[in-house]
């Protein structure tokens, strides 16, 4: 926690430029639900809606056009226990994941959905890998670990 700290002087910088410093509270992320619920505390103030639990949704709001990031403002994104939400967010939800999109044959394509199960069962990537793959997708957000 105490890099978080130390990041709040990048603030004293001009201000039209300056990040925007958030903490998410990965202690709080038990499962899939529960990331879209931090998510939505940390990103969505201001706003009298909330964000589904969506992989697009998300790679939508970091490009800016609501919440404390309208305006593609830039932000430094300090994830707090991270290597807890790693585990909350593994395998075994994603594959829960995975399986209620097949319970859903008329909204979801059951081929690639398979095809991401046999990925997953041979080490391809868990739902957190996917959320990372989203940030790192934006070059206005910096995201970091406060545990390393």
């Amino acid at each position: 926690m105490g890099d978080s700290m130390t990041m709040t002087h990048a603030t004293s910088v001009d201000t039209a430029s300056a990040p925007h410093i958030l903490t998410i509270d990965g202690t709080s992320i038990r499962d899939i639900a529960s990331f879209y619920d931090e998510i939505n505390r940390v990103f969505m103030v201001g706003e009298d809606w909330q964000l589904g639990a969506s992989l697009d949704g998300l790679d939508d709001m970091l490009y800016g056009g609501y919440g404390v990031l309208r305006g593609k403002a830039p932000a430094i994104v300090v994830w707090d226990q991270m290597d807890s939400s790693r585990i909350a967010l593994g395998v075994e939800a994603t594959r829960a994941y995975y399986l209620a999109k097949l319970d859903q044959p008329q909204v979801f394509k059951p081929g690639p959905i398979h095809a991401a199960l046999a990925r997953l069962g041979q080490g391809g990537p868990t739902y957190f890998d996917l959320v990372m793959q989203v940030f790192a997708d934006h070059p206005n957000i910096t995201l970091r670990a406060a545990d390393n």
